[in-house]
């Protein structure tokens, strides 16, 4: 079989049943409770330890690639390999399907899951792993994956899954920089997550999301206790930039924690953003296919475009709905802050003067999440990204003039798995300036977060 010969029977949309899925780690709450999320629907889903394999993914790559896809190809290897130790004689690659989602556009992830194909495929023993892939061109439908029955019931489940992490990190980030003992918000953390795990698992694939929100706001409740009330409030930063490197703590060298080792306070753009993204974008690809379809007087086209638009309108809403449901169920308890509204992201954009989502990736969401911070009194942005990230690049063209004129401190962030002696001295000078913009913003009774 030759590479394209395998690329196609061996990248797509295979079933679940029967097989261990691995998953890459990315956002670390939001991959354990996806992984939640299919074990309650029955398959045998496991999160790989991440980092461990990095060497691995760089002897394989020619380093013109962008980082994340040296990191997750290091993860199933070395995942693989210590399967293959751990069983000997037993192990069959053919047991394990490893997942990895792509997306259209101009970014290299698209082709992630070929190139670790052609690699898998150049390995010993492990031509017979599958790579499972969801796409963005049809919202990570998950058709061909699952029972037909099933596959709904499972999109809403992770869905919430989805949410929760976000929730679960915003807690964190919340509370660790002004925690009564040093180590107190991780731990708590990592407890809280565990637990959301298994009520995910137990309850996800019957819906019974009221059973989960409830171990979620007993949990955020408790975490109040943490924080510390005579700690002032910190100069408050947004971060955006590309989903796995903002999202994946060791590939960004833990940047959360170094930003609030300098004194400042992070909210880091979600993952249910992305998702929200997918589904308004394929809204508004059908309506603007509609429209031309309606104007060619090409029936067939038109109805096909408008039903695609209902789905994805429908889709969307759902999300809302249940986002806004978990968000303010939240805080009741805890002040934590809000995920941005796509249609809100897109407006930031000008019209399209600054920037265009028809462009695609996460360049759009980036600079309209970072005018949205600024809106909302954020006193600096830090743009996070894989060193030589078309997207990311386009991002910081945008921004840094544009928040040089609103004298609101930026800083770009690329990363490339090799350290970086001036960073450190970069972030305190960045965290200097948040902190006089803060000074500046109360000074002037402006308070709005």
């Amino acid at each position: 079989m030759n590479q394209f010969e395998s690329m196609k029977a061996k990248v797509g949309k295979f079933s679940l049943a029967n097989k261990t899925i691995l998953l890459p780690e990315m956002g670390h709450s939001g991959s354990f409770l996806v992984a939640a999320a299919m074990r309650s629907f029955g398959i045998d889903a496991q999160v790989m330890e991440t980092y461990k394999g990095l060497q691995l993914g760089k002897q394989y790559t020619s380093g013109k690639e962008c980082f994340p896809c040296q990191i997750t190809l290091g993860d199933v290897l070395y995942h693989l390999e210590r399967e293959k130790e751990r069983l000997g004689e037993g192990f069959n690659s053919e047991n394990y399907l490893y997942f990895m989602a792509e997306s259209g556009g101009p970014c290299r992830f698209g082709m992630y899951n070929k190139l670790h194909r052609i690699i898998l495929d150049s390995m010993d023993g492990f031509s017979k792993t599958r790579i499972a892939s969801l796409t963005a061109e049809d919202s990570y439908s998950v058709a061909g994956l699952m029972k037909p029955e099933e596959k709904t019931h499972f999109r809403r489940s992770a869905y919430v899954a989805v949410v929760i992490s976000d929730i679960l990190d915003r807690m964190l980030w919340r509370t660790r920089p002004y925690e009564k003992e040093k180590g107190q918000a991780e731990a708590y953390y990592e407890k809280t997550l565990e637990n959301m795990c298994l009520a995910v698992e137990i309850h996800g694939r019957k819906k019974r999301f009221q059973q989960i929100y409830r171990t979620l706001e007993e949990a955020v409740v408790k975490a109040q206790d943490i924080i510390e009330p005579t700690i002032p409030a910190k100069p408050l930063i947004g971060m955006v930039g590309e989903i796995y490197l903002r999202s994946h703590t060791k590939s960004n060298q833990d940047l959360i924690k170094l930003l609030e080792s300098y004194g400042g306070e992070v909210v880091n753009a979600s993952l249910a953003e992305w998702v929200n993204y997918v589904s308004y974008d394929n809204m508004q690809k059908a309506g603007r296919k509609a429209l031309l379809a309606l104007k060619q007087r090409d029936l067939k086209s038109l109805s096909q475009n408008l039903r695609q638009w209902l789905s994805n309108r429908i889709e969307l809403t759902y999300q809302y709905f249940r986002m806004d449901q978990i968000y303010r169920r939240v805080k009741k308890h805890l002040h934590i802050y809000n995920d941005h509204k796509i249609d809100k992201l897109e407006k930031q954009l000008d019209n399209g003067r600054l920037f265009s989502f028809h462009v695609g990736t996460e360049a759009g969401l980036s600079i309209g999440g970072a005018l949205e911070y600024c809106l909302h009194g954020f006193d600096g942005i830090v743009n996070v990204f894989p060193f030589t990230c078309m997207p990311s690049t386009m991002c910081s063209a945008v921004l840094k003039p544009l928040l040089d004129r609103k004298q609101i401190p930026y800083i770009d962030a690329s990363y490339d798995g090799t350290y970086q002696p001036n960073l450190e001295a970069a972030i305190r000078t960045f965290m200097y300036q948040a902190a006089q913009h803060q000074r500046k913003r109360l000074a002037q009774g402006n308070t709005r977060h």
